[in-house]
This record gives C-alpha cells, structure tokens and sequence, in this order.
C-alpha cells in the first residue's frame, strides 16, 4: 500500500502505539481517521496530524467499534487501510481472576478488534490493509497472564484465517505482534499488578515498523534480533 495518500482508520490511536503510530503515517503522507476512548487525547493527536477527524467509541461496545468504521469511510471518502491498537491487560493466577475481568480482556483484546476488521472488510479491497496488535504473550502464555494471553491468541489465529480468506482478493492482513513496549500499558491494567518488567522498545520502532509493514504488504511484524522488530512479509 502506497502510504501518501492512503486512508487510515487508527482505532485505539489514544495509547501510546497508536498515537505514535498516527503521526507517523501522517509524516508519511496518510489520510487518517483517529478514533479512541478519551476526547481531549484525541485532540492533541488530531492536532499533531492536520486536524484530523477524530471520534470517541468504548471497545466493550462491539457495535460501536462497527459505527466507526462507517463514520470513518464517510469522513474519508473510503478506507485503505486499518489498524487496530487497542488493548487493556490484567494479572495474576487464572484461578483468581473474576469472571467479568475475563470477559472484559477477551471483548476489548480480540472482539473488538475483530469487530472493526470485520466491518472494515466491506470498505479496504485489493491493495489494502487490515492489521491488528496483538503481542508476544500470544504465544509466550506467560504465568499470571493467562486470560490476557488467551484473547490476544485468539486474535492472532483469526488474523491468520482472515489472511487466507483475504489472500485472492489481494487485501494484506497484519499481525502486529510486539514485545513489551515503553508505553506504561502495563500499569494501566484492569486488574492485578504486573510483573517485574525489563526495559521495553520504544513506541517510535513499533510505528516505524508498522509503517513499513503496511507500505510492503507484510504478515506479520514480530521480535527479532538485537532488540529490533522484524517485519515479514
């Protein structure tokens, strides 16, 4: 996908990956729709990318996540692309965790983002992207991680199918699987306290290999050596 120019929607651009994600594709020449939780963050992105629209959903709001996709093919004339950002963890031993934490990590995690993909599939054709983060601990299944680890593997395996589904229209499906990032996510959980961490990349390698991911048509963007990201394709 040719970035200048291309239209992006950017669900979850109020974290730290996502905003910095936005200006990025920006600088690159990007039409973006900005969506996320909180206005006045929205804002300060928006700014930092020409105005860009902005619009305020709930992840845990499975049709709203399809609104948006809506609004954001109106405002922007169509979609080429969209990449979903958004997230929330929890921690601690699966026993423990309650019930409606559970249920809350598997529809922001993985529901969520498959609802926007889901909708953004009757607006990005051939040439386009559909993308996702989903993370390391999709496969690592870290101990005190298990339900958080269990939605992002679910979206992962739905991005794989996704991918064979899209393959003959000519549409590339990204998995953005990432390491542990400095963006302070880990100590905005819904539940629990999480582990001793070390240093995360910065948010700037994630929106620079994002960036080149989406203009290549990669798969896949995942850890590799030296503490870089690879991307492949």
């Amino acid at each position: 996908m040719d970035l200048q120019g291309a239209r992006i929607l950017v669900p979850g651009a109020t974290g730290g990956i996502g905003g910095a994600l936005a200006v990025r594709l920006h600088a690159l020449g990007a039409r973006l729709a900005l969506a996320g939780r909180d206005l006045d963050t929205l804002g300060r992105v928006s700014a930092a990318c020409a105005a860009a629209p902005v619009r305020t959903f709930d992840a845990w709001d499975l049709g709203s996540c399809g609104r948006t996709v809506e609004w954001a093919a109106a405002e922007l004339g169509g979609l080429d692309g969209v990449v979903v950002c958004v997230g929330v963890a929890a921690f601690g031993p699966a026993c423990e965790v309650d019930e409606a934490v559970s249920e809350h990590l598997a529809t922001v995690n993985a529901l969520a983002p498959m609802a926007f993909l889901r909708a953004a599939t009757a607006h990005v054709s051939r040439g386009g992207v559909l993308a996702a983060v989903t993370g390391i601990v999709a496969e690592a299944a870290p101990a005190g991680m298990a339900d958080y680890a269990a939605a992002k593997a679910a979206l992962a395996t739905w991005l794989t199918a996704v991918r064979r589904e899209r393959r003959r229209d000519g549409v590339a499906v990204l998995d953005v699987n990432l390491p542990h990032m400095e963006t302070g996510f880990a100590h905005r959980a819904v539940s629990g306290e999480p582990p001793p961490l070390p240093k995360g990349l910065p948010v700037a390698r994630a929106a620079d290999a994002i960036a080149e991911a989406l203009s290549s048509g990669a798969r896949l963007i995942r850890p590799g050596s030296g503490g870089e990201l690879e991307v492949v394709r």
